[in-house]
């Protein structure tokens, strides 16, 4: 099976008590496996990652008035939904929010298939999990993003 390339825009959303913002997901095709990820989705024709970025933010979230900050990550991500094979080039911008309460009413069919649940973690959670968590490495780099700031130059995860 070929796999479909998309490009996606990532948000690493902190609250005020550097929580990030991680939904619980898992593909209709295999309900059984599930796994923790950051809001963010495919970007639409003609739209940047930055556009991209904050359409999603505000249809996965709700949220209004975050502070979308710089790319900080990029990397490649294979995976599957639905049967369908991907190959995605992902872009994480930085972001804060004083506001955690969420209204996923902007989802659209496949986001509310996938979204079991939505939750903000602490760096030390997600250290200490045995759940499965997107991007490899979130916790790490998470704790290096909060002890020294943004990089320069993205990294990649």
């Amino acid at each position: 099976m070929t796999a479909q390339r998309r490009r996606a825009a990532r948000i690493l959303l902190l609250d005020g008590l550097d929580r990030i913002l991680l939904f619980l997901g898992a593909d209709p095709a295999v309900p059984d496996r599930t796994w923790w990820f950051t809001p963010g989705g495919g970007l639409e024709p003609g739209e940047d990652v930055r556009g991209a970025a904050e359409r999603e933010l505000a249809e996965e979230t709700g949220l209004r008035g975050v502070d979308l900050g710089p790319l900080v990550a990029y990397g490649t991500v294979s995976f599957s939904f639905r049967g369908q094979r991907y190959e995605q080039e992902q872009w994480f911008h930085l972001a804060r929010t004083t506001e955690t309460g969420l209204d996923h009413s902007g989802m659209g069919e496949d986001e509310h298939a996938q979204l079991l649940a939505a939750r903000w973690w602490t760096v030390e959670e997600l250290r200490g999990t045995a759940e499965t968590v997107y991007p490899v490495g979130l916790a790490d780099f998470l704790g290096r993003l909060l002890a020294e700031g943004p990089p320069v130059d993205p990294v990649r995860l």
